[in-house]
């Protein structure tokens, strides 16, 4: 799918305002993109700065869907991540990761919609499904005609999701699924949902993509969420939901399947970080540029510029990380233990730069239209999902050990 570069230009007559992007390219990586890949990133970014700013703090305060903005997005042509076929975008990791970062630096909720979508539910049919599913899902969910999402987690197992207790047994032509899913990002809204259960006689650990018209399956949103609130979480039931054998995922025969694609994600977690820090470094500068106390700019202070300092300093950090496991990717070196890594960094560094933000925005640091509040409890939620830090610690930990600190 070509990626629209219209919005690529700088549209004239345009103010200059708090929500505009500043320079954060300290280390000149820019210089490391191809014409088609900047092509992309800049798309995306005037995407963020002319629709998604402006409308984000409205739809994040009030909890609800940026529908008029997942239908631009679908527009941009940059859905399906790096599925190649059947409609998908076919980003190379290096331009997926700057889009997932773009989307990020303006709104978190959306980046997830768009993670989930396409990074977890798409690709996993892409990476697991037979030639004839990938025909029959991936078209209408590359247009965004169907939303998809992606049941892993229970409500009894996040980390060690390994012991998930969701069961899939044969019936004739039919399996059917019990149990319960939480936390399912576009669950309540998906037209297919990529369900993970075990097999009650091999007890493997195999996926389904089911239909949630299908009696049986009902998904509630999570409410009262106090991070990423324009995008729905939802509590998934599965009662007797019956699923035929052709949907079924015959690639996905153990949960080492399902590993190697959260592997993926957690490198996407990465750039999601980097998307929400830039944010907080970016009004930052701007709000010391333009705020005046005791005669001068508070960019005229040194303790102010000092912190600036620091806060780019891991910030271009940051984007090196990113940058690495883009390029690992690329040559299908990413593991899990590397994408951990890079998690855990960015993650912990994000939260930093956002506290600061938040700080030296003084009081107006806690308004939803100055773009830093939104930010500091969004990544909240990008700290968390895909595994914790303690979690991401003990994988890598366990790596250069040879010690495992956890079953």
């Amino acid at each position: 799918m070509a990626v629209d570069t219209s919005l690529a230009a700088d549209p004239s007559g345009v103010p200059e305002e708090l929500t505009e992007a500043l320079g954060t390219d300290f280390f000149s990586v820019r210089d490391r993109f191809t014409p088609q890949q900047w092509d992309t990133f800049m798309a995306v970014r005037r995407f963020v700065d002319h629709e998604v700013l402006p409308a984000a703090p409205a739809a994040w305060d009030a909890a609800e869907m940026s529908w008029d903005l997942i239908r631009q997005a679908a527009d941009l042509g940059v859905i399906g991540d790096d599925v190649a076929s059947h409609g998908g975008a076919g980003l190379d990791p290096l331009t997926s990761g700057l889009v997932n970062m773009e989307l990020a630096r303006g709104d978190g909720s959306l980046a997830v919609f768009v993670v989930v979508h396409s990074g977890l539910a798409m690709k996993t049919i892409d990476a697991l499904g037979s030639e004839e599913q990938k025909e029959r899902f991936l078209p209408a969910m590359s247009r965004l005609d169907v939303v998809g999402a992606f049941a892993l987690t229970e409500p009894g197992h996040g980390s060690d999701s390994v012991a998930l207790e969701t069961t899939a047994r044969r019936d004739g032509s039919d399996w059917v699924i019990d149990g319960a899913k939480r936390w399912i990002g576009n669950g309540s809204i998906a037209g297919r949902t990529v369900v993970w259960a075990r097999d009650v006689d091999s007890e493997k650990v195999l996926g389904f993509v089911v239909d949630t018209s299908t009696p049986g399956y009902s998904a509630s949103v999570i409410p009262r969420k106090g991070s990423m609130r324009s995008v729905w979480q939802a509590d998934i039931d599965l009662d007797g939901v019956r699923v035929p054998e052709a949907d079924r995922l015959p690639g996905a025969e153990s949960f080492a399947d399902t590993t190697r694609l959260l592997a993926t994600t957690r490198g996407t977690c990465a750039w999601l970080a980097l998307g929400h820090a830039t944010a907080g470094y970016d009004a930052a500068l701007r709000y010391a540029m333009e705020r005046h106390q005791f005669g001068k700019p508070l960019a005229g202070f040194q303790i102010v510029q000092e912190r600036l300092v620091r806060m780019l300093a891991e910030l271009t950090g940051m984007q090196l990380y990113c940058m690495q496991i883009a390029h690992l990717a690329q040559e299908g070196k990413l593991g899990p233990t590397i994408a951990g890594l890079a998690k855990m960094n960015n993650t912990r560094k994000a939260r930093w730069i956002l506290s600061e933000a938040r700080d030296l925005l003084g009081g107006n640091g806690i308004l939803l239209d100055n773009h830093v509040m939104r930010h500091m409890a969004d990544i909240e939620s990008v700290h968390t999902f895909e595994g914790t830090e303690t979690m991401q610690t003990l994988i890598v930990g366990r790596e250069i050990t040879g010690l495992s600190a956890f079953t």
